[in-house]
């Protein structure tokens, strides 16, 4: 599975000379945790999270302590260039999703966005692969019987069973026919594993 297939797309970006508090407001609405940062040649300038936004935010609250809260703290950040992280992991649109969830692992990562000549072009998150994973066995199966039928339109047809996104192809068509329709099923988003069986 490529990345093409779960990531999200347009996404929601926000510049680096955008307020904190609209950063803030634009995450919310949108139900995401986090977010590309462009800079004023809309390219690629950083990401910022829902962490990275909270930070300076909130005062200490004298109600919660004995002791009088003196004082403001440290300077509250205004722009969204102040806190965000510049240094940023990108994936490309034929990125191998297995990749993709190395690096997430690999970096502790939730979000990656996606990047095309250096534009963001999509965001992958890791709710787009749970999502990708929670699809129905009988969507998949119909995902997969109609990828053979579009390479195969006059046959041959193959037994289709899809169970907890493993799919299970029936039937034997020549070694050449039964590798294209293992790779064919392979490529439907949300399977997992591909089986086949003779007979």
């Amino acid at each position: 599975m490529l990345v093409r297939e779960v990531m999200t797309s347009p996404v929601i970006t926000i510049r680096r000379t955008d307020p904190v508090r609209r950063a803030v407001r634009a995450l919310h609405a949108a139900d995401i945790t986090t977010a590309p940062v462009l800079d004023e040649a809309g390219r690629l300038a950083g990401i910022v999270s829902e962490m990275d936004l909270l930070r300076g935010e909130f005062q200490r609250d004298p109600r919660a302590s004995a002791r009088a809260v003196l004082g403001h703290g440290g300077r509250v950040p205004l722009r969204v260039e102040e806190v965000m992280t510049p240094e940023v992991v990108t994936v490309t649109e034929t990125t191998d999703v297995v990749t993709l969830i190395d690096l997430m692992v690999c970096k502790r990562i939730k979000s990656v966005p996606v990047v095309r000549d250096g534009r963001v072009v999509g965001m992958v998150s890791r709710r787009d692969l749970l999502t990708m994973l929670a699809r129905p066995d009988e969507e998949l199966r119909t995902d997969v019987i109609s990828a053979l039928s579009e390479q195969y339109p006059g046959g041959p047809s193959w037994d289709v069973v899809v169970r907890d996104g493993v799919a299970e192809l029936r039937g034997h068509y020549g070694e050449h026919a039964d590798q294209i329709a293992d790779l064919l099923a392979r490529t439907v988003p949300g399977i997992i594993r591909v089986r086949h069986l003779d007979g």
